[in-house]
């Protein structure tokens, strides 16, 4: 007989998956981890990724973890068989918008067709409730702004955004043609922050592609400057406007979902915007890191990356509304946070043990 595990999590690993690993064993859920590692650094003699065994000593609980690639539907259905799940929270993918626009293929086939994949082993093993981590980029070029989910999504300026907007479409067909399935879409803006603790953080492989772990890097001597693409855009200042949300706010969000989900008995397929509602530009986000750093940020203009927009921000009442959910953390938070984990360990999650 399986053993009976309240939530399945696709890509716990990873940097929003491990906050909320945490955040779900705070709130007395039992968790298994699927993840292929490919994003998550795991010492060769450790049978779990470094970011896990920080995770289950901040909670002071365990996590069961399987290395596992939903590209490989055999390798979920091996999961599914050895545990029993009432909810899955699907993080697992690839999630850099530049590098979409280079690997198209590789982009659809774990995005897209993992999820497939998923859907299916959860099918067969009649577990149709689903966390879905969405994004903002499904709206593609606001039409006005703040961003609201009644509004038009799919008008996608890159690959990775179309394969978020792609799989939301595939799970409004399947609430449609099953009124046993319950999806709950969190579209995230711009996730930054680490715990409180510096014990996890952002560790991405190789050169950042997102903003604020860029900036971290350079502040600690790890990269000599940053480039700041594009200063000519429609803002306050010319460079992109976007809406970061702490990580710890999101987790927090993920764990509120589930609970909603369950209590209201939510049925069908339904879109939660997760940001802040406040816009932040690259230069602004820039001297609040300088700030919480005491360090000078170096940095230098270039061309616009293809796929970016000029500004992007939540309204994100429908969360506070049906949720219960509100962000509670500021700029100057974020930075803190992200600062105290990068100084604390340089070189992420390589840097060691548990401090």
């Amino acid at each position: 007989m399986a053993n009976q595990c309240n939530i399945l999590v696709t890509g716990g690993a990873g940097y929003i998956g491990s906050h909320t690993v945490l955040e779900l064993l705070n709130n007395n859920f039992t968790v298994v981890v699927i993840d292929n590692l490919g994003n998550a650094y795991k010492d060769e003699k450790a049978e779990k990724p470094e970011c896990i065994i920080r995770v289950e000593k901040l909670a002071n609980k365990s996590v069961i973890f399987e290395e596992c690639d939903i590209t490989d539907e055999n390798s979920i259905e091996k999961i599914f068989e050895k545990y029993k799940f009432e909810c899955i929270i699907h993080f697992a993918a690839l999630k850099a918008v530049g590098e979409s626009c280079q690997k198209p293929l590789e982009y659809y086939k774990t995005n897209v067709g993992g999820t497939i994949n998923l859907l299916n082993v959860m099918k067969k093993n009649n577990v149709k409730k689903l966390i879905y981590s969405s994004s903002a980029t499904v709206y593609g070029v606001p039409e006005k702004l703040p961003l609201t989910e009644d509004m038009k999504t799919g008008n996608c300026t890159n690959p990775y955004g179309r394969t978020k907007y792609i799989v939301e479409e595939i799970l409004k067909d399947l609430c449609a043609s099953d009124p046993d399935w319950s999806v709950i879409s969190l579209r995230y803006f711009n996730p930054v922050g680490a715990h409180p603790s510096g014990e996890i953080g952002e560790d991405p492989n190789g050169i950042p592609n997102n903003l604020m772990p860029f900036i971290a890097q350079v502040a600690v001597g790890k990269r000599e400057m940053l480039h700041v693409y594009g200063n000519d855009y429609d803002t306050p200042d010319g460079t992109g406007v976007r809406d970061y949300i702490h990580i710890m706010d999101l987790a927090s969000g993920h764990v509120k979902a589930i609970i909603y989900q369950k209590t209201k008995n939510i049925k069908g397929f339904k879109a939660v915007n997760l940001g802040t509602g406040k816009g932040f530009s690259v230069l602004q986000m820039i001297k609040a890191f300088e700030l919480a750093s005491s360090k000078t940020i170096p940095y230098k203009i270039v061309e616009r990356r293809p796929g970016d927009i000029s500004s992007s921000y939540a309204d994100a009442s429908l969360a506070n509304k049906e949720l219960n959910w509100v962000s509670t953390k500021n700029i100057d938070d974020m930075c803190k946070d992200t600062w105290n984990w990068q100084k604390k360990y340089p070189q992420g999650f390589k840097s060691g043990s548990i401090q």
